[in-house]
């Protein structure tokens, strides 16, 4: 169900990504709700963000109502979260020190949602040590920072005050909308590809990008769980609140996951790991020859989730992945049969639109008394699927 979201722009060149934010906000649901100082409207007008999110924008501390009712004190009432992007050094000052003298600094005076402020300004201004001294005061009455990051600012300087992108707004106003219904859960993840070397410069490793297993990781601290991400080599940043752990092989995969499996509510093995490893790694490099490598003699790897159901208690939820190429549904209730497994998620990786390196998936969810299929989503909600069915498990289980 949407949350009303109150968007509060500030007079800035990053309100452009603001707009972005607006409509995937709306996407995603929500009723946003968007409230502009004057000197915004000279950056966008608030005809874009009407037609972004369909509500009227609000501007004016004094326009008439459409019905009778105290304007400030009704939208900050409606408030579920509070997002003011960009936030100038002006606006900051002016929160920090009690002000209330327009519609956007009257409304946050008087809500008691939430309030997330991200600065966007120049790398001198936000370094300046009365704006660092606003923030920690703005900090220490509860509201939240979204950190500014480095790089290229339009004023032509480099270093910090680039307000984050629009993806990046949306997850934290995501984030203090989500229910906290894993908060007693402590959750294994297992996550990209392994490599298993054959000389100092080759391996053998998979298309893997991670992303199903670092979305569930995310989802689940998200949603209040204590995680532990186990992760082979991959590009992606590890998730806020998660704590991580890289590996490279999958014998080394296994060995962090049996030492971390005490006392784990859940284990999620999302791993790609690598069936089989080269029987006799070469110290030096390979060289090229002018025959042809015919054979490279290889070793199978361990089962990591046939160790873990072995070693499991019974109030532990095991939850595998199966990579599939065709005959999905058939061939997931085969391995879940042989694996054993609590759930298995099935997904197809012949399909360019999900698994592996792509941004979306779909699949199927089997345990032992559902088959649940997952149509084609983003993996943020695709996690989310398999989440709520590993809670529901947990709970089957009296975990």
């Amino acid at each position: 169900m949407g949350k009303n979201i109150l968007l509060g722009i500030t007079g800035g060149i990053a309100a452009y990504k603001t707009a972005a934010a607006a409509s995937a906000l709306t996407k995603l649901g929500h009723n946003v709700l968007t409230v502009m100082t004057e000197s915004a409207c000279e950056f966008i007008t608030p005809m874009t963000l009407q037609s972004l999110t369909g509500n009227p924008v609000e501007v004016e501390m004094f326009s008439p109502p459409e019905r009778f009712e105290v304007k400030h004190i009704s939208l900050a009432d409606r408030a579920d979260v509070t997002l003011v992007a960009p936030a100038t050094g002006n606006f900051i000052g002016k929160l920090a020190g009690g002000i209330a003298d327009d519609l956007l600094s009257t409304i946050i005076m008087a809500t008691r949602s939430k309030v997330l402020i991200a600065p966007a300004m120049n790398v001198n201004m936000y370094q300046d040590a009365s704006l660092q001294e606003n923030l920690a005061i703005l900090e220490e009455r509860g509201y939240q920072i979204i950190e500014p990051e480095s790089g290229y600012l339009a004023c032509g300087y480099e270093g910090s005050g680039r307000m984050p992108e629009a993806e990046t707004l949306v997850k934290r106003v995501q984030e203090h909308l989500a229910v906290k219904d894993l908060s007693r859960f402590k959750i294994l993840i297992t996550a990209g590809p392994t490599r298993e070397p054959l000389d100092p410069v080759r391996f053998f490793s998979n298309y893997s990008s991670g992303r199903m297993g670092y979305a569930l990781a995310e989802r689940a601290a998200v949603r209040g769980a204590e995680v532990t991400l186990i992760s082979g080599p991959t590009a992606l940043d590890p998730p806020p609140g998660v704590r991580l752990i890289g590996v490279e092989q999958a014998r080394e995969m296994k060995e962090i996951v049996m030492e971390e499996l005490a006392g784990k509510d859940a284990i999620i093995m999302a791993a790609a790991v690598a069936d089989y490893r080269p029987a006799d790694y070469q110290e030096e490099k390979i060289k090229k020859q002018e025959q042809e490598l015919n054979q490279v003699a290889l070793k199978e790897n361990p089962d990591i989730l046939s160790a873990v159901r072995e070693n499991k208690t019974e109030e532990q939820v095991l939850v595998g992945f199966a990579a599939e190429s065709g005959r999905i549904l058939e061939r997931g209730r085969d391995k879940f049969r042989s694996k054993a497994p609590d759930m298995l998620v099935v997904n197809d990786i012949s399909r360019s639109d999900r698994g592996f390196a792509a941004e979306t998936n779909a699949g199927y969810i089997l345990t032992g008394d559902k088959e649940l299929e997952l149509s084609l989503r983003s993996k943020i909600k695709f996690a989310e699927a398999v989440l709520d069915e590993i809670k529901e498990l947990a709970f089957q289980a009296g975990g």
